[in-house]
């Protein structure tokens, strides 16, 4: 029998109660700390607007159940002088993984990128995740050496 096709699809204002339960589940699979109450307050209004700037795609299992996310946003490059795509995040739930729907999620992404006129993604993952490093190696990806910093004001 033939495996089913994974489904990407861009989520929807119904669809926000998971996507922030499938956020939570990241924030905790990065060690990361809790982000404080009221996110799905926070981040409705900027994705299901006329003219979002900001963009997440939604993986979906046989069956119709959302287990995973990406969220896109596009940022300027001043090196560069054009816009590319940023992924911010990419998510699958734990028994999601290895089932094709990663592949499907940054497909997803690359036909949003191109949707908008943009010709490059770019993403950061932490250096301890070797999972996903290996994802994005096979993806043809290249890492770059930065590190990521945040600053409170």
């Amino acid at each position: 029998m033939e495996e089913p096709t994974p489904a990407v699809r861009p989520a929807r204002p119904e669809d926000l109660p998971r996507l922030v339960e499938l956020i939570h589940e990241h924030i905790a699979y990065e060690r990361s700390a809790p982000r404080p109450p009221g996110l799905a307050a926070r981040l409705g209004p900027q994705l299901f607007v006329d003219e979002p700037r900001q963009w997440v795609l939604l993986a979906e299992a046989p069956g119709g159940s959302v287990v995973g996310y990406a969220a896109c946003a596009a940022e300027f490059s001043f090196w560069d002088a054009r816009y590319h795509l940023h992924m911010d995040c990419l998510y699958l739930a734990d028994g999601a993984r290895g089932h094709g729907l990663g592949r499907a999620l940054m497909d997803g992404v690359a036909a949003l990128a191109r949707e908008l006129g943009l010709d490059h993604v770019e993403w950061q993952t932490p250096d301890w995740n070797e999972g996903a490093i290996r994802f994005y190696d096979r993806l043809g990806a290249t890492g770059l050496p930065k590190r990521r910093y945040g600053w409170p004001v």
